[in-house]
């Protein structure tokens, strides 16, 4: 993506905004793991999806008065020491090379500027991103900010960005999908590495091990989000990520992965027996899970009810699970299914969109149908990403092996 892309972001938020408002958001920093180490960091996706700096303790101010409209990114100093230890940091011509953002100035005039716009009268509405996953979430910087902006200035009214941010992450533009599609190769090489490796005996670190070694000798140097990469009853933890299991002759395989390319997050799973040749009863539940996915890859088309496309998904799936036994009443579905059929992805691995929006061209979400079936100890998921068309959908992860021959004669082309 370019600078134009972040432009066109910023403007579309700032076309929504009333009269009067400001808009502050903050690239992040990394939280404090241990003693002094810290993790690593992770940009805030709403600040980089509106300028494109992946940098710690950034701010971006924007305003809109009159008709007229500000846009103003904080960047750190250089500072020789700090970089020493941390690494360079970005000069003002690079932050406005990426972003598209004229006036650069430094995260030490922030607050001064802010007070000042305030106390002038330059916006009564500010405008934050304001979003917890969970009610009893450690509030963060966002939300710190928003309590002394409300205590210092009472005469502002806070409102929350995510609605509008949502609404315009649904849709992805043209470049956002070709950096899907690149990603989707990285992808797909990383995943026929662990097929092509896979040997009864393997431990999942050797199956992530052949993972991240094509990712990164393709310029990926860190996945769009933790792997999940589980042998034999491992599969049964939906968010496995201990990766100290050995399979065992007989065992599936299930992976669930997603290579990451310019800031687009793929999400990709496929399930495999370990020897390369599926059993009598791997092959029974694979295959309810390839029929049903290639139902609803012939059934999402604009139109469709995004909420439906779960429901769907567990429909389709139950019919082929009752036709070979597993299930008799669709009551029972949450014994072998036990999460949702479709999620969205982008900038986000599960992306924050407008979910009450129905089917559109330009949406792109995961089909993932999950089995997970303890009596028989086999338990694996297929999931690919589905780009909405105006007359219908594509597979975006069509050419990673998906077909139980296909796999298999992926796994027996193996050195």
């Amino acid at each position: 993506m370019d600078a134009s892309f972040y432009r066109e972001n910023r403007k579309a938020l700032l076309d929504f905004l009333p009269d009067r408002s400001a808009a502050v958001l903050f690239s992040g920093n990394a939280p404090r793991q241990s003693a002094d180490a810290y993790y690593p960091f992770f940009c805030s996706r709403n600040f980089l999806y509106l300028t494109g700096v992946d940098f710690a303790g950034f701010v971006l101010f924007l305003k809109k008065n009159g008709g007229s409209v500000s846009e103003t990114l904080y960047i750190l100093p250089h500072d020789l020491l700090k970089e020493r230890w941390t690494g360079r940091r970005p000069t003002a011509q690079e932050a406005a090379a990426q972003s598209g953002i004229e006036d650069i100035r430094y995260v030490e005039g922030f607050e001064e500027d802010f007070r000042r716009a305030a106390v002038n009268g330059e916006f009564e509405t500010l405008w934050l991103d304001l979003f917890l996953h969970t009610p009893n979430e450690e509030p963060g910087e966002t939300h710190r900010f928003a309590r002394s902006a409300a205590k210092r200035y009472p005469g502002l009214t806070v409102r929350s960005l995510l609605p509008q941010l949502r609404r315009q992450r649904t849709f992805k533009k043209p470049c956002e999908i070709a950096a899907m599609r690149q990603a989707m190769t990285v992808t797909r090489a990383g995943i026929l590495a662990m097929m092509k490796a896979s040997r009864p005996g393997m431990y999942e670190y050797e199956y992530k091990a052949e993972y991240d070694h094509a990712l990164t000798s393709r310029g990926v140097l860190t996945p769009g989000f933790p792997s999940i990469i589980s042998a034999g009853q491992n599969n049964f933890c939906i968010h496995y990520y201990s990766y100290t299991g050995q399979a065992q002759d007989g065992d599936m395989i299930l992976n669930d992965v997603g290579a990451c390319w310019d800031n687009e997050v793929n999400d990709v799973s496929r399930g495999w027996p370990c020897n390369g040749r599926y059993s009598k009863e791997q092959a029974a539940l694979y295959r309810c899970a390839y029929n049903t996915s290639e139902q609803m890859f012939g059934l999402i088309r604009p139109g469709m009810p995004m909420a439906s496309v779960d429901q769907t998904v567990k429909k389709i799936c139950f019919e082929q699970l009752k036709a070979i036994g597993k299930l008799r009443s669709f009551d029972e579905i949450g014994k072998l299914m036990w999460h949702g059929g479709a999620h969205h992805i982008g900038f986000d691995v599960h992306d924050e969109v407008d979910m009450t929006h129905p089917v559109a061209p330009g949406m792109v979400f995961c089909v993932d149908v999950g089995i997970y079936d303890e009596e028989s100890g086999i338990g694996f998921r297929l999931e690919d990403n589905c780009l909405v068309t105006e007359n219908g959908c594509e597979n975006l992860s069509a050419s990673i092996p998906r077909k139980l021959e296909d796999i298999e004669d992926a796994m027996a082309a193996r050195g």
